[in-house]
């Protein structure tokens, strides 16, 4: 004769005394409960000592105020967050600096384009390319035009119509306005004519480029 066995799970139905905590994480209520429930429970002959009442005691007050912190912070990070992308977006219309006033070539560039922002109406004037030592090497023109950011291109020759070679060169312009007064601008400063954000970092558009916000190392109004 064979005889089948056959397993039960017998389920239990939990006390009045149980503390459900689905998410597995003891906060002040469940705390106190199960607190409530351990003095209930404990032993007449052998009740809790208030050593061990006053420390159980003491880490349901350090729970609540690591929760209350906690608290704290987030909201301080959103409220940081929020001012963060205010200030960034106020900074439109604004002139920035990176203060990088130099474009790099290499072997492998047959020419480079670079822009330039001139805050008022230009009547002539020239973009003036300088080598690492500060010698002028090339000049460009600029003929009458309006304020703006312009664009330059330059086939990377010399006065001379020599190829430049491989190196870092300085590019800044001076230039007369319509009513006759001198001005300089330099590679690297514009006003800022857009924001945007990418993988929550914030960009700027200064000039046709997006440069990031960390990249700029100064940012002031201008009356251009």
């Amino acid at each position: 004769m064979q005889t089948n066995s056959i397993n039960q799970t017998t389920k239990t139905t939990p006390s009045n005394d149980t503390v459900f905590n689905p998410k597995s994480k003891l906060d002040s209520q469940a705390f106190m409960k199960l607190f409530i429930a351990e003095l209930e429970n404990q032993d007449p002959t052998k009740p809790m000592g208030t050593d061990k009442m006053i420390e159980q005691t003491s880490q349901m007050s350090n729970l609540e105020m690591n929760t209350n912190m906690q608290k704290t912070l987030t909201k301080l990070t959103s409220q940081l967050a929020q001012s963060q992308t205010l200030t960034t977006i106020n900074a439109i219309g604004k002139m920035a600096d990176t203060g990088n006033r130099y474009i790099n070539v290499t072997d492998n560039d047959n020419s480079k384009s670079f822009d330039l922002y001139f805050g008022d109406n230009i009547q002539s004037g020239n973009v003036i390319i300088k080598d690492k030592s500060g010698n002028i090497i090339k000049t460009i023109p600029i003929n009458a035009h309006s304020k703006g950011v312009l664009r330059f291109d330059w086939n990377l020759k010399d006065s001379k119509g020599k190829r430049v070679p491989s190196n870092t060169y300085q590019v800044t312009a001076k230039y007369t306005s319509q009513d006759g007064t001198s001005h300089t601008t330099a590679l690297g400063a514009y006003p800022i004519e857009a924001v945007k954000f990418e993988n929550g970092e914030a960009l700027a558009k200064l000039g046709s480029n997006y440069v990031p916000f960390n990249q700029i190392k100064e940012i002031y109004d201008w009356q251009g």
